[in-house]
């Protein structure tokens, strides 16, 4: 690994916070102590159950609370659960809530609400995507896969001790658990407002009770949302924030001028044709590098991807590296899936580093024009129509222009589309798999490389690829389950072979977020996970 990659995954540990600085208009948001947040485009849901991005996940993760959550480092600290107990094999953990946990009507949160909340995740009559994090609960993924009437949800590991006592037994030692109950999909919800609103039920503040630091009190489902603090919340003061108004601005010139005219404190995406500048000139411009991938997906059950070596040919064709350097001018180049910043069986050490490199960061043409001509198109000839799709932002249109140069150049095609669907529609159509070859983009749930590698099983609701092989599914069970670390370590990186000698997908390169912050923000978290918190932000009126 290159000393550039080191710095920045050193960079991933660090708790980022922002000093100085004192807005100079539209000063009633700010002395109100306000922040004006762009959140990009539209959430397509604020169901906890159903959120399928980091950005409706952001969202999420200010009106609710889960057993657990994330502190500034990453690491899994008490949330509702004040304290837990393990038992001495790892497979049995038993949470104590706090006995101030309220919703923010006021209402006790009770174990029975997370008790509900992931039944709900479960049961396949929801279509949760995410449901398979719950796999390591013991017999969860049977209830899940068993359309739930043939097997009962009474087997699965979870119980309801008491009002205040969950118990949760695993099908073997998962040393990330205490992650997983800090993610969306496992936050409690209200079963009472659930079945009274169905499912309105997360579209409006009257039904959208939370538990968390913020509560919401207004949505106007395409413009912005706003929040409060919670005045229920065990920690309220903690919270510094009179209110937070989030923007839906989903185009980075429009947010990055409002950003400029004093309009908005923080925006989550720059011009790529402003970056270089801002690198050099601006100290509201931050780069955070995030633990996720860039990539195209290939549907193989469609031509031409249906061939292997075309879609090998693809893989070999573009340069990653001027990718980075020339177009987002920000990122790592990537050649495998799962990112750098994912340690391995010895914490001291990096997945990536130790599982090497799969996909050359320059093209090699050569090669690729050799195996496109044994696909049956040599030089490009008679190659088919294909349609790229991809959704919202600039910069992933830039992206694609020259991902599509590059093939023109290194392998005479000529005749691929961009399509710019509009959120919904291109969610809906990946997700059915209507679609030559898609965007895609994944930033890990938790820091461990199985939450990479468990999307391209078969019939998992993240693969749109369509992709499916036996061994790589064995492999991702086994290790799921494995108690040995560097047996499951082994696994992923075998499991990770496959996926690449099999190319459904095309990495590009490991995120970094490019951001604009006004320097009176103070306190502001970005993850590496790729979620923004808000619960400790301040606004300040000095330098």
């Amino acid at each position: 690994m290159n000393k550039k990659i080191k710095v920045l995954l050193l960079i991933i540990i660090i708790t980022f916070t922002f000093l100085t600085g004192c807005n100079t208009n539209d000063q009633s948001l700010h002395t109100q102590n306000i922040l004006r947040y762009n959140h990009g485009e539209a959430p397509n849901t604020l169901d906890p159950s159903l959120s399928l991005t980091v950005g409706s996940g952001t969202i999420i993760l200010a009106n609710y609370e889960g057993l657990t959550k994330f502190d500034e480092n990453n690491t899994p600290v008490a949330g509702v659960a004040e304290k837990w107990d393990i038992s001495p094999d790892k497979t049995k953990y038993t949470f104590h809530l706090r006995e101030d946990a309220k919703w923010s009507d006021g209402k006790p949160v009770t174990a029975q609400d997370f008790y509900y909340s992931w039944k709900r995740a479960l049961d396949p009559a929801t279509n949760a995507e995410f449901s398979y994090l719950l796999y390591s609960i013991k017999n969860a993924e049977k209830y899940n896969i068993n359309q739930a009437q043939d097997f009962p949800f009474e087997k699965v590991g979870i119980t309801v001790l008491d009002n205040h006592t969950l118990e949760v037994e695993l099908e073997s030692p998962i040393p990330y658990f205490l992650q997983l109950t800090a993610l969306p999909t496992f936050v409690p919800l209200r079963a009472d407002l659930i079945a009274k609103y169905g499912d309105k039920w997360a579209l409006s503040p009257e039904s959208y009770i939370g538990n968390g630091p913020f509560k919401m009190t207004e949505w106007k489902k395409k413009d912005m949302l706003k929040l409060v603090p919670n005045e229920y919340y065990y920690n309220k003061d903690q919270v510094k924030l009179a209110g937070l108004e989030i923007t839906f601005i989903p185009e980075e010139s429009t947010m990055f001028a409002a950003f400029k005219a004093e309009e908005l404190d923080v925006i989550d995406s720059v011009p790529l044709e402003e970056v270089a500048g801002l690198k050099k000139e601006s100290s509201e411009f931050k780069v955070f590098p995030m633990i996720g991938t860039y990539y195209y997906s290939f549907n193989v059950q469609k031509p031409p991807f249906n061939n292997i070596k075309v879609r090998k040919a693809f893989n070999l064709a573009i340069n990653r590296t001027d990718l980075v350097t020339k177009v987002r001018k920000t990122g790592i180049p990537a050649s495998a899936f799962v990112s750098p910043g994912v340690s391995d069986a010895e914490p001291a050490s990096d997945f990536r580093e130790i599982g090497g490199s799969f996909l050359p960061t320059e093209a090699q043409p050569e090669k690729a024009k050799e195996l496109l001509a044994e696909a049956g198109f040599p030089e490009g000839k008679d190659f088919p129509p294909v349609t790229l799709i991809y959704s919202a932002k600039n910069e992933h249109k830039m992206l694609a222009e020259a991902v599509l140069e590059m093939l023109k150049e290194h392998l005479g095609i000529s005749n691929i589309t961009l399509a710019n669907q509009e959120g919904k529609v291109f969610m809906q159509n990946k997700l059915t798999g209507n679609f030559q070859i898609s965007l895609s983009m994944w930033i890990t749930d938790v820091i461990d490389p199985i939450t990479f590698l468990e999307i391209y099983t078969t019939n998992n609701g993240n693969n749109d690829t369509q992709w499916s092989n036996g061994e790589y599914d064995q492999l991702i069970k086994k290790a799921r389950f494995s108690s040995q670390e560097q047996e499951r370590y082994n696994l992923l990186h075998q499991a990770e072979k496959i996926l690449l000698d099999d190319a459904p997908i095309m990495p590009l390169f490991h995120f970094t977020e490019n951001c604009m912050i006004k320097p009176y923000v103070k306190n502001l978290y970005k993850s590496p996970l790729g979620y923004t918190y808000f619960d400790k932000v301040n606004l300040t009126t000095t330098n």
